[in-house]
């Protein structure tokens, strides 16, 4: 077929957006071959466990040498373990993971420029784009929730456990790109349950009105996106404030056995994650930020890090027993876990005998999800300093996140007319797909 003038200044339009970066690429039909040699995985759903402070690479699943904080000797704050995989090895307090890592694999050269600004760097870590003046990024959740929507009638696409943020948010997808997010597992989403007084009678007759109310809206400010997104917002809430999803919330009808393996609110909130999961949400974001163990979280500067083993106890813990729980419901494959974080730490102590940044390369985790993993990827040199092999952008890391989830990584978003890439030039990394 000829391609038509559009077409034509679409594609002008992409590739010189992009070789002002220095990455000459083409959209669409002319990135055929590329697209066709693409491996695509099997996953259905995400799970994303989301370390905000920065996790230490070095003190979990990079381990290197023991060095000493009082002494000033660079090198990992506890002992190193051998796991499932021959070679490989994480820190001691991750023992349960240590004997799952054949299902897991420890991207240790992820890498960004971002390294003094917490913000910037979780932006970095959510959108896979630099801050711009001019685009608002979507987040991978939003990007994921665009492309493949609920996996069922009735629920969201992408649920958020923790507190909101636009980093997080949909940028130029819009409204129906959106999560729904809570912050208290015992509670559920704020305002999706009927107000003290308001039967099921009396909320028809305010749905009623509301319709009427919309429709006016949406006839008066026709083509409006604005007006759009706020209307598809009052149309996903209502459609989520019924009984069926406000089940899906009530953790009490899990056994308490299983309660009591998950642990912690962070542990309940995996537990939360799964019945999402379960019930068709696609993409799920866990907080393990918000009821800080050490007083500071995963931001171990000065005595922060004094019980910084706390924290990856309750990693350990939890996501250990999120994997067994969605094997046994057999939703493992079907489920990629990624562990992030904004940025990694560096070997060295600073002065109250904590660790500062590192953006040069630290550790991102994949579990599950139906890939062909190999306990990690990447090598860092001997103080997990340095990129050694392999080294893994955040671009790739997303590209391989969409790639698995058979979502096109070559493919074009659109903020409005303009072509933007789904992901910064990402390559997925093969081995873990073919």
């Amino acid at each position: 077929m000829k391609p038509t003038r559009r077409h034509w200044m679409q594609t002008a339009a992409a590739g010189t957006a992009l070789s002002l970066s220095g990455n000459v690429r083409f959209p669409n039909s002319l990135l055929a071959n590329e697209s066709e040699s693409t491996p695509f995985g099997k996953a259905e759903h995400v799970i994303s466990i989301w370390l905000g402070g920065g996790m230490g690479q070095i003190d979990t699943f990079d381990p290197k040498r023991v060095g000493d904080p009082k002494a000033k000797k660079p090198g990992s704050l506890y002992r190193s373990i051998d796991t499932a995989v021959p070679g490989v090895s994480v820190c001691e307090y991750l023992p349960m993971l240590a004997e799952r890592m054949d299902r897991v694999t420890a991207v240790r050269t992820v890498h960004h420029d971002v390294i003094d600004e917490h913000a910037a760097a979780t932006n970095r870590m959510h959108t896979g784009r630099i801050v711009t003046g001019t685009v608002t990024y979507p987040s991978l959740g939003s990007t994921v929730a665009h492309e493949l929507g609920a996996a069922d009638d009735g629920v969201p696409p992408y649920v958020l456990i923790g507190y909101p943020n636009v980093t997080r948010g949909p940028g130029f997808l819009g409204a129906s790109a959106g999560y729904l997010y809570l912050t208290d597992t015992s509670k559920g989403p704020a305002g999706l349950s009927l107000p003290y007084g308001v039967d099921n009678a009396r909320q028809e007759k305010r749905k009623r009105l509301l319709s009427m109310t919309r429709q006016s809206a949406l006839q008066r400010f026709d083509g409006d996106p604005s007006v759009a997104d706020y209307d598809s917002a009052i149309q996903q809430s209502l459609k989520l404030s019924g009984p069926d999803f406000g089940s899906v919330f009530e953790l009490n009808r899990e056994p308490d056995s299983l309660r009591n393996q998950y642990g912690s609110e962070f542990g309940q909130r995996c537990l939360l994650s799964r019945r999402l999961i379960q019930r068709g949400v696609r993409f799920v974001e866990v907080s393990h930020n918000l009821n800080f163990i050490n007083g500071t979280g995963w931001d171990v500067h000065n005595d922060g890090i004094e019980k910084q083993h706390e924290l990856i106890q309750d990693l350990d813990t939890s996501m250990a027993t999120l994997m067994d729980d969605l094997d046994q419901h057999g939703l493992l494959d079907k489920t990629l876990i990624m562990v992030s974080s904004e940025f990694g730490r560096p070997p060295g102590f600073d002065s109250g005998g904590g660790r500062g940044h590192q953006g040069k390369t630290f550790t991102c985790v994949l579990a599950g999800g139906g890939l062909n993993h190999s306990g990690a990827f990447g090598v860092t040199d001997e103080l997990s300093q340095n990129i050694v092999e392999s080294p893994v952008g955040v671009p790739d890391l997303f590209a391989t996140v969409h790639a698995s989830l058979g979502i096109d990584p070559n493919k074009l978003l659109y903020d409005g007319d303009r072509p933007i890439p789904i992901t910064d030039n990402g390559k997925p990394i093969r081995e873990l797909l073919v």
